[in-house]
């Protein structure tokens, strides 16, 4: 039987097709010949995902995104539905994690797997999670660093804003003033200690010998421990002593005889008595004055006229 060109063309056609749409479907991660399983996976907001983004489990690709459509209602949210080809059983409580697969913002599905015993089956609903962008990531790590800028730039212009206010010409002034001194002082310091280097160079065989003297002190004084031991003890007996006599009654009879004293010169003073009157009474001395007088006068007379006086009678 002979196949008319027309047949051959035709079949050569629809292979074509076939294999077009076989092939389109590969490239998208589907194969149309392995068995298939559907799973519904709802999201408020799918940023980066695509049809035909892996799935995966365990870092293994198990499928792909076939369908993203909005949830019916209005409600804004994203109804996903992915594929999955492997036979893996997937636990009913398992969780289709969102994630970005790299750092152009590309998304990518993760099937973390539960712990149930019962099996999902083609057409449910599986829990979701959205793991944070990279670009979300590095905004919650940033911002807090930005507000922080933001207030030490603002702190930083009161500071300038204030350094400004300060720094007028008179404070300038000052401050050229301060330094010059602190220069000048930093000079005599440098001088000072030039000087005291100088000093100690100069006054270094002294001050040996000025140590040796304190060391040979101290070695006698430690060679003399007893002797300064018995020297403290001995004024410690004497202070014992004296401690131990009756100076109560010592002072009071050095008391009373000063009260007596004290009598005696006021008596002085008023006159009384021989000496009051030798010291108060202008007469008495000048008649002992004259007295004196005429006595010298008598001894004088005496010793030129003797005749006077005495007689000398031999016979």
């Amino acid at each position: 039987m002979k196949i008319s060109k027309e047949t051959r063309i035709g079949i050569s056609f629809a292979a074509a097709v076939i294999l077009f749409i076989w092939g389109f479907n590969f490239l998208k991660g589907s194969d149309l010949f392995s068995p298939k399983r559907e799973f519904l996976v709802i999201y408020p907001q799918v940023g980066g995902l695509v049809s035909s983004s892996p799935v995966s489990i365990n870092g293994v690709k198990v499928g792909v995104v076939s369908a993203i459509n909005f949830v019916p209602g209005n409600s804004g949210l994203v109804m996903v539905k992915i594929s999955v080809s492997s036979d893996l059983m997937i636990p009913s409580n398992s969780v289709a994690h969102l994630y970005s697969a790299d750092l152009m913002g590309s998304r990518a599905i993760e099937i973390r797997l539960g712990n149930s015993t019962d099996g999902a089956v083609s057409g449910d609903t599986l829990s979701s999670n959205i793991e944070a962008s990279l670009k979300e990531e590095v905004n919650a790590q940033v911002m807090p660093l930005k507000h922080k800028a933001e207030e030490m730039m603002a702190q930083v212009d009161s500071v300038l804003t204030a350094l400004q206010a300060v720094f007028n010409e008179n404070t300038r002034n000052n401050l050229e003033y301060s330094f010059l001194s602190i220069k000048n002082t930093l000079k005599n310091l440098e001088s000072t200690t030039s000087n005291i280097d100088t000093l100690v160079s100069t006054q270094r065989t002294r001050l040996a010998s000025i140590l040796s003297n304190v060391e040979s002190i101290t070695s006698n004084l430690k060679a003399n421990n007893s002797n300064v031991t018995n020297a403290i003890q001995n004024v410690s007996a004497m202070t014992d002593t004296l401690a131990a006599l009756n100076l109560s009654s010592v002072f009071s009879r050095l008391n009373a005889s000063l009260t007596s004293v004290d009598q005696m010169l006021a008596n002085i003073n008023k006159g009384n008595g021989t000496l009051g009157q030798l010291l108060a009474n202008d007469s008495l001395y000048h008649s002992l004055n004259q007295a004196t007088v005429d006595l010298d006068a008598l001894l004088r007379d005496l010793k030129q006229n003797p005749g006077r006086y005495v007689k000398f009678s031999v016979f």
